[in-house]
């Protein structure tokens, strides 16, 4: 077979043709430099391995009904898993509805997550305009990256799989939400999981096997992911299984991967089932609105847009919006259920008035702390993408630098609070990432950073080998809100994300600014050479390097969302007068709806967002068989 037809199949099969030909190219050059490696072979192989991966996709249904029992909107980290467990009830149907494509080959390359963002498959939100964090980013905008593809935001996340901690639980429980406690979640937990570490599957009390969703660590790692463990030991903290007892210390992360390649919620959750009769999946299908009866108070189906014509489908049972922190509210302000006065503004007749919007949370960060290094031992996408042996490492073997998951490698966890405390609360998270702003020209532009920062504070060291911490404010205060531009369906929401509104959590992430800048002065680092880069962020020059005045400033410019929006539908009893679902996660006031993903989040977990979404989704679908007479 042609080089040039096997790319064509290739480019066929992908509605992503950016990625594939990134990795075509990538591999012809290889070829190129090293003549011997068989270029048609590889590509072949790689041609082979899509085709089969997107043979296992459900197809998208062309013949929907008119009727079904439920309609699941969105086929994210929640709706995939919903779909899947509701249509173990045989006599139901399901209709699985997303606003985007097809999942592919390429997309589950772990390494290429930062180049996500750039194709159709991100819904690329950004948030309102700042004028006290994200300063340092393109229109003081911190960007807010969403998956609109089949298997959502664990198709364009790091798959970093962390539950939190079990004080997380136990707080929603003592909020009032009876049956959400940890002991009451750990068991949704394991029910997914097939641990696939087996130093930690030993562990039957945390871990299991034989779920949907593989856990695995990356089979690749820099030698600096190995110093940061070790850093970590010397500066006095353990290496713990941070989704067992313990979460404060260090550890490898531990990722939604199988075979070094990731392992979305659609790969987990869908694949297996493609084949059941009562499951349609429709792609490309972008819901506008939930048709809700205004006498009755009855969700009775939805409305949505494919292919540029209008349709409605109905639902005997219920409606399940699975949308995600900002598109499940978007979607029911349309539809009239959300604040009187907002709504009434956007001349939109209100149906329930519910706190809808509200209580957004998300884990802020901030981005481009960076440690330069004498040894060639860091991440470089020029290095990456140009190594023969790399790149056939991968296509062949699922092996080499192309696992790393978007380079983070490693994490870390403290309780400022007590920071000698081995079984502490931790509010602070450090992620260590094997390479920095400067190993891949996509990577500022993933986070946002302005042409102008860049040019003066990390070009001077673009062709340097560094790597970089990220730290991340777990516990926050501030609070943020969705609103509606308008009302019209196809207009994005505003985001208000109210970064820093209480200094208690800029002071938090000070110290672990602070913290992150301890661990690269010691002796596991110093092996390596490894130095602050200090050359000033414009704007905040004024300040002495390294001062903590200097490390404030640097966190308001160079702010980041760690994309784990959520709890803008929150769970809360009846007495919660800001709650939109009630502990069953059924919406306030309206029959037949109910949300199910991480914005009914009461409070956000300290983890990665991924893996308790996961959970309620698996939770939630058993509270709708339990109410439909069909759990047990």
């Amino acid at each position: 077979m042609q080089n040039s037809t096997i790319t064509g199949i290739i480019i066929m099969k992908s509605s992503t043709h950016f990625l594939f030909l990134v990795a075509a190219f990538a591999l012809r050059g290889a070829y190129a430099r090293n003549p011997n490696w068989g270029f048609t072979e590889h590509m072949l192989n790689y041609a082979m391995e899509m085709v089969k991966h997107a043979s296992e996709e459900p197809r998208d249904e062309v013949n929907i009904l008119p009727e079904y029992d439920f309609i699941v909107v969105g086929a994210g980290s929640a709706g995939c898993v919903v779909a899947n467990r509701l249509t173990e009830v045989s006599q139901w149907d399901v209709l699985l509805l997303e606003a985007g494509g097809e999942e592919n080959y390429i997309m589950d390359i772990p390494v290429v997550a930062m180049l996500l963002q750039f194709t159709d498959a991100n819904w690329n939100y950004k948030g309102v305009p700042s004028n006290k964090t994200c300063l340092g980013l393109t229109n003081r905008q911190c960007l807010f990256p969403r998956g609109k593809v089949m298997g959502g935001s664990s198709v364009l996340n790091y798959m970093i799989h962390n539950r939190g901690s079990r004080k997380d639980y136990d707080l929603w429980e003592d909020m009032g939400n009876i049956g959400w406690g940890y002991e009451d979640v750990l068991p949704y937990f394991l029910k997914s999981e097939d641990i696939a570490i087996p130093e930690l599957a030993k562990n039957t009390k945390y871990h299991s096997t034989g779920g949907y969703m593989t856990i695995s660590y990356p089979p690749y790692r820099t030698p600096l992911a190995e110093a940061f463990l070790q850093a970590g030991i010397e500066t006095g903290y353990q290496i713990v299984d941070y989704n067992a007892e313990t979460q404060t210390g260090f550890s490898f992360i531990q990722t939604s991967t199988k075979n070094g390649t990731r392992w979305s919620t659609s790969r987990a959750f869908l694949h297996p089932i493609r084949g059941r009769k009562n499951l349609h999946v429709s792609k490309r299908s972008y819901v506008t609105k939930i048709l809700i009866d205004h006498d009755t108070k009855r969700a009775y189906g939805v409305e949505y847009i494919r292919n540029k014509k209008r349709y409605v489908v109905h639902a005997r049972k219920e409606v399940i919006l699975s949308a995600g922190g900002i598109n499940s509210p978007h979607l029911l302000m349309l539809s009239g259920v959300g604040p009187k006065k907002h709504l009434e503004d956007m001349n939109i007749p209100v149906i329930e008035d519910l706190k809808v919007g509200y209580n957004l949370m998300d884990h802020m960060a901030v981005i481009g702390i960076t440690f330069l290094v004498n040894e060639s031992v860091s991440l470089r996408s020029d290095m990456v993408f140009q190594n023969g042996k790399d790149l056939i490492d991968y296509f062949r073997y699922h092996e080499g630098p192309l696992t790393t998951a978007g380079g983070v490698e490693a994490i870390a966890f403290y309780d400022t609070k007590n920071l000698k405390g081995i079984k502490g609360y931790p509010d602070i998270e450090l992620i260590f990432i094997g390479g920095s702003i400067v190993s891949d020209p996509t990577l500022r532009k993933t986070f946002g950073i302005s042409d102008y920062i860049y040019e003066r504070t990390y070009k001077p060291i673009q062709k340097s080998h560094a790597w970089m911490i990220i730290p991340t404010l777990l516990a926050p205060k501030s609070r943020g809100r969705i609103m509606l531009k308008d009302n019209k369906p196809l207009h994005k929401p505003l985001i208000f994300h109210n970064y820093l509104q209480y200094s208690d959590d800029l002071e938090t992430l000070l110290k672990g600014v602070k913290l992150s800048v301890d661990l690269s002065e010691t002796e596991a680092f110093q092996k390596f050479g490894s130095k602050l880069h200090d050359v000033p962020v414009p704007g905040c020059e004024q300040f002495a390097f390294r001062s903590d005045d200097y490390w404030r400033c640097i966190i308001k410019h160079l702010t980041c969302s760690m994309f784990h929006v959520s709890g803008t539908c929150k769970m809360g009893p009846a007495s919660d007068q800001g709650a939109v679902v009630d502990p069953r996660l059924r919406v306030y006031g309206i029959k037949g709806l109910r949300v199910i993903d991480s914005s009914i989040m009461p409070v956000v977990p300290r983890a990665h967002t991924n893996a308790p979404t996961v959970m309620i989704a698996e939770k939630g679908a058993d509270l709708v068989k339990e109410d439909w007479g069909q759990l047990g």
